[in-house]
């Protein structure tokens, strides 16, 4: 019996089909704005730039139908993306995400209040349903104003309710954005 190959953004060759594909949405603008309007995962998946998407990771691993709704997710969501922040570091990809929402905003200045709130991110790592992570997720990348590490991003919705085959999403940002979030003590709270 064949074992699948699940799709990995920590391939090389997955990660960086992803990353070309997010930049040709700069030349493509209709097809950005295309992902823009859509209102959910299903929208997403009549839009050509999405099945482009599709394409291009297909031999870095297997796409399931269970997968296909949160491979939509990516593509709309990183649509609102406007610089791609990266960690640098590969190990770093599964929870650099998290490390930027903990992380202070430049608006609001060094050493005050994460970027995105404790109260938000509880209420982030309750989603279960696909058309709320959507939403919820585009909001986020505005909060960080569309700077995002696009990988660690992309990595965490594809696997967000999957603790079987690449890590468990929730938790590993759990972690990672506990650790690094300014503490309420520090801030008199």
């Amino acid at each position: 019996m064949e074992q699948k190959i699940y799709l990995k953004f920590s391939h090389p060759g997955a990660r960086e089909s992803l990353l070309s594909w997010w930049e040709e949405l700069d030349c493509a603008r209709g097809d950005r704005a295309a992902l823009r309007h859509c209102h959910n995962p299903l929208e997403v998946a009549f839009t050509p730039a999405f099945h482009r998407l599709k394409m291009r990771l297909e031999p870095f691993g297997s796409i399931n139908q269970d997968k296909m709704v949160q491979l939509a997710i990516v593509a709309g969501v990183l649509s609102h993306v406007k610089k791609n922040k990266s960690a640098g570091q590969e190990s770093d990809f599964r929870k650099s995400f998290a490390v930027q929402m903990a992380s202070p905003s430049s608006k609001r200045g060094a050493g005050k209040k994460a970027c995105v709130s404790n109260m938000r991110f509880r209420q982030l790592l309750k989603i279960e349903d696909p058309d709320k992570l959507f939403t919820t997720m585009i909001r986020l990348v505005r909060l960080l104003e569309g700077s995002v590490d696009i990988v660690s991003l992309a990595n965490g919705i594809y696997w967000w309710n999957d603790c079987t085959k690449n890590g468990c999403t929730k938790k590993e940002w759990a972690y990672a954005y506990y650790e690094h979030a300014p503490s309420e003590e520090k801030l008199g709270v």
